[in-house]
């Protein structure tokens, strides 16, 4: 490894030696560092060569009396045979009595040596060759035609840019040689330039016609800012110095602060209502901001207490302390409600604000407003508006879908759930379905089941001794409650019970006073029969879904729920209406008119065609320009740089990178036949032209003669 490294040693001399004459001293030092690095990797590629398999065939080329045995000398004795121990044992006696050998590979002292001369030659050559002159066509010229050498292009040797953000965003200080940074607002910006061969004067002009003058240290020419807003700047040499190359632009983009954010984490509503016996209020928030935000807040605290125009208020501030990082805080306060004086018929309002660390204006962000409302007893009101309002919540069912999407999901929870809990969860799902097939059931003249009535009074219409109410053909869901009729229970018969007695042995009165005409589905609905049936067959695949989720059975009840989404899904198209088309009616054609010539009122002069208004004249007469490509021989269209400028200037929001719009304006205009160029600003320009409309906008009036028009129709839709 040594010796790789003596080989490789010029070549590291003369490369970093040319680089920190035409370069830089960072890239001197990354060239040796890229050089080092590969000539350790020669160098480690060289060494693993000489491993156990090369010192065995050293030695038995070497040392013949090992009779190719070397190999036993590396070898563990457990594993070998008696032959090969005893064979191990001669070679090592004869290692022993034998002559010391030097393995070493012979060190390249000659060729390392030349490479030394020739590096220091090299290197001699690179520093006495001239910088600040190169020789160039227009410099030999001139030299030998005996006239003045012609000036050479000023360079910039070396720049830093030193970046100094705030104090309050806890930022560090950093300085690099890349003259683009990017850094909150209020940065301050420090520039250390050199340049060779000096000029009498420098200066950074940035893109709003702002100019910041360097001052020259020795020589170093510095200058500091302050980062306000985001810009391109380049730098201006003095006149008599040749300048930099003119696309060499520089960004510098600035990092508004935002404002804090605030987020209420309790409770989980703006307007909350007390509860029963309720004694405290606990209240939370979040506060975030990207720089940081103060540690404490405030809360205030407003009690409105009174009703109609005697409504009073009192207000109180309370200093919160947060917790957690500067960057996220959490605020919290538990407020009690006696010692704010808060009763019946009160609302207590709350509001955050907090600030962050930013200097010396911090922004402040507050929180919604949370409302504790102590409703006032409104059962002792019933008049106006009051009397009128409804306690109830209205009926919520689910879908026959829904049911089967519960019925998978509680399948796939069933290991995780225990065996009560999971005929709990089955038995609900079936309640839904019940609750389901008896909203479908209303349209086939099913009665609702309600609450349990008391049991009927011994008749004698009773049922005979073995037979169940089950057995008619009118009984509903097994085990529903029924009236004396035999009917569901909940189902009003006050009117019946009023009626006069039906007369004795007409089929009529016994039909009024015990039957009911809903009970029959043909009677009760107006759907055809085939949807009809359709319907019911899909109560029936109900009645068995409800049946095995009622017994905790839902892989038994999943089959007949899909069956009722099918059915359902029928119902559905089948009560579809589909209207026929009608076809215009033309009017009467005028057939005295016919075979005559005579042509006049049949059609009206043409409308004027009108060009149509850019709504965007300035990018659209830009997009125009920049259309035509142009090519070496010709000329390209002028683009009109001023009012595009203007353009940017009247509309900062639009475009979404307007530092990238001046950095092509700025290239276009110093070369205006530069394609790349052009294209660069037609792609920027191409976002911001207003979008085709997607259907045929809509024409206008037609002046006098479409008003009259459209007057006349409306009269005779009128008609």
């Amino acid at each position: 490894m040594a010796d790789t490294a003596w080989l490789a040693l010029p070549g590291l001399v003369v490369v970093t030696a040319v680089a920190a004459k035409w370069g830089s001293p960072a890239a001197a030092v990354v060239l040796l560092a890229l050089g080092a690095g590969a000539a350790a990797l020669v160098a480690r590629r060289r060494a693993s060569r000489f491993d156990d398999r090369w010192l065995v065939a050293e030695l038995d080329a070497r040392r013949p009396d090992f009779e190719d045995s070397t190999d036993l000398l590396l070898a563990s004795s457990a594993p070998l045979s008696p032959l090969q121990r005893l064979q191990q044992a001669r070679v090592q006696a004869r290692v022993e009595s034998g002559p010391l050998l030097d393995l070493r590979p012979p060190w390249s002292l000659g060729p390392g040596a030349v490479g030394l001369v020739m590096a220091a030659f090299l290197v001699a050559a690179v520093a006495m060759w001239p910088s600040a002159r190169p020789v160039t066509v227009e410099n030999a010229v001139a030299l030998l035609g005996g006239g003045p050498v012609a000036p050479t292009r000023t360079r910039l040797a070396s720049a830093q840019l030193g970046v100094e953000p705030p104090a309050y965003t806890r930022q560090a200080a950093r300085a690099g040689s890349d003259l683009s940074a990017k850094a909150p607002a209020g940065t301050r910006l420090h520039w250390t330039l050199r340049f060779d061969p000096q000029p009498e004067a420098a200066s950074l002009v940035f893109h709003d016609g702002r100019r910041v003058e360097l001052a020259r240290d020795g020589d170093d020419w510095r200058a500091r800012d302050v980062l306000v807003r985001s810009a391109l700047y380049r730098i201006e040499l003095d006149r008599a110095a040749p300048p930099l190359h003119p696309a060499a632009r520089h960004r510098l983009d600035a990092v508004a602060d935002r404002a804090p954010q605030v987020r209420v984490l309790e409770p989980d509503r703006n307007l909350s209502l007390v509860t029963p016996g309720q004694r405290h209020w606990a209240v939370a928030f979040e506060a975030d901001d990207d720089y940081g935000v103060s540690p404490t807040g405030t809360l205030t605290i407003t009690l409105a207490q009174g009703s109609g125009e005697t409504i009073t208020f009192r207000e109180r501030s309370v200093s919160l302390r947060g917790s957690g990082l500067p960057s996220r805080r959490r605020f919290a306060q538990r407020l009690d409600l006696a010692s704010l004086g808060f009763a019946s018929g009160d609302d207590l309002i709350v509001r955050f604000a907090i600030a962050d660390n930013r200097t010396p204006s911090p922004q402040t962000a507050r929180s919604a407003s949370l409302i504790l409302r102590w409703p006032s007893d409104l059962g002792t009101e019933t008049t106006g508006l009051d009397g009128m309002v409804k306690k109830t919540l209205p009926a919520y069912f689910r879908s026959q879908r829904q049911i089967i999407i519960d019925a998978e999901a509680l399948l796939k929870q069933r290991r995780s759930l225990d065996a009560e809990r999971f005929v709990q969860r089955s038995d609900a799902i079936g309640v839904d379905q019940r609750i389901l097939r008896l909203r479908y059931g209303q349209f086939l003249g099913e009665e609702a089941e309600g609450e349990p009535a008391p049991p009927p009074l011994p008749t004698n219409d009773a049922p005979a001794e073995g037979e169940s109410a089950g057995d008619h053909d009118d009984a509903g869901p097994a085990g529903a409650p029924r009236d004396e009729h035999g009917h569901a229970a909940g189902h009003d018969h006050g009117e019946e019970s009023e009626s006069p007695p039906a007369a004795f042995g007409r089929d009529g009165g016994v039909l009024a006073e015990f039957g009911h005409t809903h009970d029959e589905a043909e009677a009760a609905t107006l759907l055809d029969p085939g949807t009809r049936t359709t319907l019911k067959a899909a109560l029936d695949q109900m009645w068995q879904s409800e049946l095995h989720l009622r017994q905790g059975e839902p892989a038994k009840a999943l089959p007949f729920a899909n069956r009722a989404l099918g059915f359902i899904k029928q119902v559905q198209q089948a009560t579809r209406i589909y209207v026929a088309r009608v076809g215009p009616e033309l009017p009467p054609i005028d057939e005295s008119r016919r075979l005559t010539g005579e042509r006049g009122g049949l059609s009206r002069p043409a409308d004027p065609l009108t060009a149509a208004t850019a709504p965007d004249p300035t990018l659209a007469a830009l997009w125009r320009s920049l259309d035509e490509t142009p090519t070496s021989g010709d000329n390209p269209r002028a683009v009109d740089f001023a009012a595009l400028e203007r353009w940017l200037r009247e509309h900062p929001d639009r475009a979404a990178d307007p530092l990238a719009f001046v950095a092509a304006i700025e290239s276009l205009r110093a070369s205006p036949g530069c394609v790349p160029c052009r294209r660069e600003l037609r792609a920027l320009v191409w976002p911001l032209l207003p979008r085709p409309p997607a259907a045929v906008p809509r024409r206008d009036g037609a002046g006098e003669a479409g008003r009259r028009y459209l007057d006349a129709l409306r009269e005779e839709r009128a008609r």
